[in-house]
């Protein structure tokens, strides 16, 4: 059997992030490295590295959405190479966070890194924040935490 083609990935991938916003982190974690330079900047904070802090992170986000609904995946670029790859991205999705009543839209804007492993594409690096959109300077200069 023929190891996947990068977009093979990219496309499970697509179908994995969901899951997340519907509290199933398991996805996700298949296709990340389990090499100890793994690492996820997520929009609660802070930057976990390693397999064991990584899917601690993975897990603590995803008891944070339910209900959740991908709306779509804006690829602003992508490149690879023979080992490496990337993907900056804004993923907008419909959830309740927290057990809100109410599910609110969100836009993430994401920088996915995967490397080639054995012949296969894993995953090594996700960073994903809240400003999909443009931020006032003002926002720049808040407080850490605040």
């Amino acid at each position: 059997m023929l190891a996947p083609s990068f977009q093979e990935e990219v496309d499970r991938y697509h179908a994995a992030v969901p899951e997340i916003t519907r509290g199933n982190p398991e996805p996700i974690k298949e296709l990340y490295s389990r090499l100890d330079d793994v690492t996820l900047a997520n929009p609660f904070g802070g930057i976990a590295r390693g397999w064991a802090q990584v899917e601690a992170r993975l897990d603590q986000a995803a008891r944070q959405f339910q209900d959740g609904e991908m709306l779509g995946f804006d690829t602003i670029t992508s490149y690879k190479a023979s080992n490496t790859a990337f993907l900056v991205e804004t993923e907008h999705f419909r959830a309740r966070l927290d057990g809100a009543g109410v599910a609110e839209e969100f836009a993430l804007r994401v920088t996915s890194v995967f490397r080639r492993e054995e012949g296969y594409w894993k995953l090594v690096h996700r960073h994903a924040d809240p400003a999909a959109r443009p931020q006032s300077r003002r926002s720049l200069s808040q407080p850490a935490g605040g």
